[in-house]
């Protein structure tokens, strides 16, 4: 019997309207705000060194924030060298949003921008039938390893398009965070699948693949999801869930199981009324193929 529930992806307005409620109340995207400023600059030392021109793909870059947090940094610590950034994004929305933000900052006059309408799959596929030959200096994958059919394969594809010096930087939520006991809890079941980083470093583990990361703590007050029928618990319990229409589609028993685990101490912490599930994200950085 197939299932009643959906992927939360195939609805891109619903999903972006999800999204956004989550990081209003979310301090994830500050935490990777404040881990680009205070750790990355010294990661992105090395790369490119003694080039005139870097070569940056961003993938799944949607409206282009915390991409620009990224150039930011990348050309403070490269002053004066060009930059050729190609951002890869599945969503029309998304790049024309990215696009209104770039033409806002003069700042950006050493960039070049490169805009890809599609996903990481039909990128690599291009980039293949081009037989491209560039090699990039810097790579970054933030939260959107979550969406591929293959992750190994996608991280495989993109570390083999690393110069020497190359860095690739992949960002998802941690493996002890609250989604990674939500989806863990739930593997196998009805509820959408997601990897987590514990699962890539697994993978990266299993390939001798070296690695750094980096792990982070944030919250997410998912306190409305506790209130039948509340707009904006809905839309946040579908982008935990990754589930279209999560409430309206699941079983009355899924959606209790899902409660209850959300607000166990294994997840979210509850204080002054409020509870703040576990938002930690962890950064993973490789390095060029040798």
């Amino acid at each position: 019997m197939t299932s009643p529930l959906k992927s939360l992806i195939y609805d891109d307005d619903r999903y972006q309207k999800c999204l956004d409620h989550f990081l209003e109340r979310s301090s994830e995207q500050q935490c990777l705000r404040d881990f680009i400023r205070n750790t990355l600059p010294d990661i992105l030392a090395s790369v490119g060194k003694g080039k005139s021109q870097l070569n940056v793909i961003g993938v799944g870059s949607g409206e282009g924030i915390v991409d620009l947090e990224l150039l930011s940094q990348l050309c403070q610590k490269h002053p004066g060298v060009l930059v050729d950034n190609e951002v890869v994004d599945p969503s029309s929305q998304r790049l024309n949003d990215y696009k209104a933000m770039v033409a806002q900052r003069p700042d950006l006059e050493h960039i070049t921008f490169t805009w890809n309408k599609m996903t990481d799959s039909e990128f690599e596929e291009q980039w293949r039938q081009k037989n491209i030959t560039k090699k990039a200096d810097f790579i970054h994958m933030l939260h959107m390893l979550y969406y591929v059919k293959d992750p190994g394969a996608t991280i495989s594809f993109f570390q083999s398009l690393l110069d020497k010096n190359g860095k690739l930087l992949i960002a998802l939520s941690s493996g002890e965070s609250g989604k990674g006991k939500l989806w863990g809890n739930f593997r196998n079941t009805e509820v959408t699948q997601r990897v987590t980083t514990a699962d890539i470093k697994s993978l990266l583990d299993a390939r001798g693949v070296p690695y750094q990361s980096y792990e982070f703590q944030a919250h997410t007050d998912i306190t409305e999801c506790f209130t039948e029928g509340d707009q904006t618990g809905e839309l946040l319990l579908d982008l935990l869930t990754q589930v279209l229409d999560f409430s309206g589609t699941a079983s009355p028993e899924l959606r209790q199981r899902v409660l209850r685990l959300l607000r166990d101490p294994q997840c979210s912490v509850e204080t002054g009324g409020r509870v703040l599930f576990n938002g930690n994200t962890e950064v993973i950085v490789l390095d060029a193929l040798s």
